[in-house]
C-alpha cells in the first residue's frame, strides 16, 4: 500500500512547496495536520495520524491507521506524544512556532497536543491552509474537470428516473442510484461548524420554503428532525418545480450543480427567477477575473436581482442565505466565499460554484448552481447540464 495512491508524488511535492512558503511568510516555524481533509491534500489518501511539515525540509507522516502503508517519509506512531522524540531522533529540531488547524481541532485534541510539544508557541495556520488550498493546481483542476463531466452525465438521466406519482424522496434515491453507478464516492466533505448532509437535497414545491439550521441557499424539512434539511416525502405534482442539488465527488474533488425540473409548466414568476438566475451567471461569468473582489460579485448579482423586482425571493423566502457562492474543492465550503462582507479576493484558479436561487411561494426553488474555475478570461464553466427548466412529463 502505497502513500500517494493515485496522487503523483511530484503533486504532493508542489503543495508541500506551496504551503511551506506560506509557512515562512506567516512566521511560523512547521505546521502539525490532522484533518482528514487536509491530510488527504498533502499525502494523496486518508489516514488516522498527522503530517508534520516544517518551514523548510521534507515533511513526515506520522501514522497510527492503516498498518502496511510504505514510504520512507512514514513513521508509524500509537499516540501523538510520540512525535517530538521521533523528530528529534531523526536530528529535527523542535520549532519554536507550531501552526495547527484551529478551526477543526476540538479543545481536548488542541490541548494534547500542545501539551505534546512543550516549549513550543502554537498558532492557527487554518486560514493559510485553507488559502493555499483555493488555488488549485493543474492535477486539480483536472480531478474537477473529470468530476464535472461525471456529474453532467447523471444530470442527463433525471428525466428518464422519474416516474408519475413520485415523492421527492423517491425521485433522490433513482438520482443517487444512478450517481454511484456512473462512480460518485458518496461522501459529501463540507466545511464549516456542524454541517451535515446526505448525497442530495431534492426539494418539491413548498418544501423549499421550509428553513433549516444550516446556512445553505436551499432548506428543507428532511425526514426527521436529526437531519432536518432536503426531500420531506412529498409527491410531485403538476405546478411545482423539482430542484436538484446532487453530489458531485467522483474524483475525490466535488463540482457542485443544481438544476430545476418540472412537473408541467411552472407560472410566470418562476420562470421570471429561473432566467434572473441564469442572466446572473452570465453577468458574473465575465467579471469573476483574478483580483475582483468576492464582494463586488455578490452586489453585482443584487443588482440584476433588483432590476427585476424579485428581492424577495432571492436565496430563500422565508430565510435567506447570506451568500450566492462559495468554493469547493476537496471540501464543499472553501475559499472563496461570495458573500457581501467577504474579503476574499479572486485569484487564478481558484474554483467556485455560484448558486443564486430562488423559492417562489406555491412553485418551489428556482435557478441553476454551476462551478466554474477561475481565469484570467473570467469563470470557465466545468457543468454544462442544459440550464433551462425541464419537464418531467
Amino acid at each position: 500500500m502505497t502513500l500517494h495512491a493515485l496522487t503523483p508524488a511530484e503533486e504532493i511535492n508542489l503543495r508541500i512547496a506551496r504551503l511551506q512558503n506560506a509557512i515562512r511568510t506567516c512566521g511560523m516555524d512547521a505546521v502539525l495536520i490532522s484533518d482528514n481533509a487536509n491530510i488527504y491534500y498533502t499525502s494523496g489518501r486518508v489516514f488516522s495520524g498527522y503530517v508534520y511539515i516544517p518551514a523548510t525540509g521534507t515533511a513526515t507522516y506520522f501514522i497510527r491507521r492503516p498498518e502496511g502503508i510504505t514510504d520512507d517519509k512514514v513513521q508509524y506512531i500509537r499516540k501523538p506524544e510520540q512525535i517530538a522524540g521521533l523528530l528529534s531522533e531523526a536530528g529535527v529540531g523542535l520549532p519554536a512556532v507550531m501552526g495547527y488547524e484551529l478551526s477543526s481541532l476540538d479543545v481536548i485534541s488542541y490541548r494534547r497536543l500542545v501539551n505534546a510539544f512543550p516549549g513550543v508557541t502554537p498558532v492557527d495556520a487554518s486560514p493559510i491552509i485553507k488559502s493555499v488550498r483555493s488555488v488549485k493546481t493543474d492535477f486539480e483542476l483536472e480531478q474537477l474537470r473529470r468530476s464535472g463531466i461525471r456529474h453532467q452525465h447523471v444530470y442527463d438521466l433525471i428525466p428518464r428516473l422519474y416516474r408519475e406519482g413520485m415523492t421527492d424522496i423517491e425521485l433522490q434515491i433513482e438520482i443517487e442510484r444512478a450517481s454511484r453507478l456512473e462512480g460518485c464516492l458518496g461522501i459529501f466533505r463540507i466545511a464549516g461548524d456542524s454541517m451535515e448532509f446526505f448525497m442530495s437535497n431534492i426539494l418539491a414545491g413548498d418544501n423549499a420554503d421550509s428553513p433549516t439550521p444550516y446556512d445553505f441557499a436551499m432548506g428543507g424539512a428532511g425526514l426527521d428532525p436529526s437531519l432536518p434539511v432536503g426531500a420531506d416525502g412529498t409527491v410531485i405534482t403538476p405546478g411545482m418545480s423539482v430542484m436538484v442539488d446532487s453530489n458531485g465527488n467522483f474524483t475525490g474533488y466535488m463540482t457542485d450543480m443544481t438544476r430545476v425540473f418540472s412537473c408541467g409548466k411552472l407560472d410566470d414568476k418562476a420562470m421570471e427567477a429561473h432566467q434572473c438566475s441564469i442572466e446572473i451567471c452570465r453577468a458574473l461569468e465575465k467579471a469573476g477575473k483574478p483580483g475582483t473582489p468576492a464582494a463586488e460579485l455578490y452586489e453585482l448579482a443584487v443588482s440584476i436581482v433588483e432590476r427585476h423586482g424579485l428581492e424577495r425571493y432571492f436565496m430563500g423566502h422565508k430565510q435567506k442565505a447570506g451568500f450566492i457562492g462559495h468554493g469547493v474543492g476537496i471540501e464543499i465550503n472553501e475559499l472563496p466565499v461570495i458573500a457581501p462582507r467577504s474579503r476574499d479576493i479572486l485569484a487564478e484558479h481558484n474554483v467556485i460554484a455560484l448558486e443564486p436561487k430562488f423559492v417562489i411561494p406555491h412553485v418551489g426553488a428556482v435557478g441553476v448552481e454551476n462551478t466554474y474555475i477561475v481565469t484570467s478570461g473570467g469563470l470557465e464553466r466545468i457543468t454544462d447540464a442544459p440550464e433551462q427548466i425541464i419537464d418531467l412529463i
